[in-house]
């Protein structure tokens, strides 16, 4: 199927409860890394995005239309051709020879299939247990927030059962260590540099604890197979300290309801749960 898709996502949708959700930053960077380790987005970046000189630049500018396809409304489908617009010109040549396209359907699927990932583990991880039916919603809205795009959904999986065989199958088989993946996860083996704003006394204190914790959930939110391919000590002790801190934020939910929905969700979610009429005195209900 090709075309534009007229329905959107609301505030009565799983997605819309948590995509915005500030705790899910906690999984880190796991759907860039993994974007990345597929060739042609690895060498898409490399060869034409600014994310080595400036990466928080890119982020900064790549990361809005997409949460706008999510949390836009009537705009919804605007944005999400706008995402995909950005990407018209991506394209070049793999070190063998082959060529690619950001815009071809299997590359860009890929893509989103990341975010949906990112989606289900952390709320899994950092929020609370979904059962399969409220993962099998999870993914019926990733298929309307993936047309809203308006690119070939040819690959995508029709059912979660399917989209799970083709998760273990990418992991896998088609997932290489990337020179852009591996500088994306370099500060978590190398350390993060002292930012230029902060005093290099005031580092030298904060600077072990913050690489730890940095690292902890870095690679501690990344599958295994991906820690495999990209060369990452993960130890039983790493896992055990991990899955503490995640057993401690999910144990925080009933305090995390209490606060005010600005202080919860990120800017975009919580202006889209105003313009619905949504009041900062109602907790989306888990």
């Amino acid at each position: 199927m090709t075309g534009v898709e007229t329905r959107r996502l609301g505030p009565d949708s799983l997605t819309w409860r948590y995509f915005g959700d500030y705790r899910l930053v906690l999984l880190g960077p796991r759907a860039a890394l993994l974007q990345n380790m597929l060739p042609e987005l690895g060498q898409a970046v490399l060869d034409h995005s600014v994310f080595f000189a400036d990466t928080l630049g890119r982020l900064r500018r790549s990361v809005p239309p997409i949460l706008n396809t999510v949390y836009g409304g009537p705009r919804a489908g605007e944005s999400g051709r706008t995402v995909r617009d950005f990407h018209t010109e991506i394209k070049g040549e793999l070190p063998d020879g082959r060529r690619y396209h950001a815009l071809t359907p299997e590359v860009y699927f890929w893509a989103h299939a990341t975010f949906f990932d990112q989606l289900r583990e952390g709320i899994q991880r950092f929020v609370r247990p979904l059962d399969r039916a409220e993962q099998e919603r999870l993914y019926e809205e990733s298929k309307i927030w993936y047309r809203l795009y308006g690119v070939s959904d040819r690959p995508m999986p029709e059912t979660l059962d399917e989209f799970d065989r083709y998760w273990d199958r990418m992991l896998r088989e088609e997932l290489v260590a990337h020179k852009t993946a591996k500088y994306g996860i370099g500060y978590a083996t190398k350390g993060i540099p002292r930012p230029p704003k902060v005093p290099g006394p005031v580092w030298a204190v904060v600077r072990r604890p913050l690489n730890h914790v940095a690292r902890l959930l870095s690679v501690g939110g990344l599958p295994e197979r991906a820690r495999e391919i990209l060369d990452l000590p993960w130890t039983d002790r790493d896992e055990r300290s991990y899955q503490r801190v995640a057993a401690a934020v999910r144990a925080l939910a009933p305090l995390w309801d209490r606060l005010p929905m600005k202080a919860r969700y990120i800017s975009v979610a919580h202006r889209a749960f105003a313009r619905e009429a949504q009041p900062d005195s109602v907790t989306p209900a888990h």
